[in-house]
């Protein structure tokens, strides 16, 4: 049990991991569309999402040339109340206000093909 918390704690003590929860529980998006939002490398966003997976935060599957990343629909308790905190109390920041309406716009099939 303590192993999972501290990969939940690990997996909320950066921003950047706040942000890809907040805009994946609107809806899923691909690694370019995150990384779009984001301004940061595709190797960075790769990294984030990877500890946001081990944490058991979300999930992904591939469709086409995309590896689709959302909300994990059935998981662990812990990580189920800490999913509940950050959208109760982080809804009304204004950087994520500013990547809900971002991640809206941007669209995959212009951004992975540059």
């Amino acid at each position: 049990m303590l192993e999972e918390l501290e990969k939940i704690f690990k997996a909320l003590s950066d921003s950047n991991r706040i942000r890809i929860i907040k805009m994946l529980q609107k809806k899923p998006l691909c690694v370019c569309e995150i990384q779009a939002v984001l301004k940061l490398a595709v190797s960075t966003v790769s990294k984030h999402l990877s500890i946001l997976r081990e944490a058991g935060f979300i999930s992904d599957w591939k469709e086409g040339k995309w590896i689709n990343y959302k909300i994990n629909s059935a998981p662990a308790p812990a990580v189920s109340n800490a999913l509940l905190f950050v959208q109760m109390q982080i809804e009304d920041d204004e950087t994520v206000k500013k990547d809900r309406k971002t991640s809206c716009c941007v669209d995959r099939n212009i951004l992975c093909c540059k």
